[in-house]
């Protein structure tokens, strides 16, 4: 599994690379980016960052 940004939404705000820095970053561009394979104890953390990302920008799947 893997976290998808969609940078079209992105604000920035740093909230899912504080809730899952396994799975997310913050990028050269100053927004958010999924940058590896998600090992299996972060997917739940990459899910809630999903679900609180306040304007819908991330995916896990």
């Amino acid at each position: 599994m893997k976290g998808y940004v969609d940078k079209d939404l992105c604000v920035g705000c740093g909230m899912c690379t504080g809730a899952c820095p396994e799975g997310f970053r913050m990028g050269d561009d100053g927004l958010a980016e999924g940058w590896q394979e998600l090992p299996d104890s972060s997917i739940d953390d990459a899910r809630q960052a999903a679900e609180d990302c306040p304007v819908g920008a991330i995916t896990v799947k």
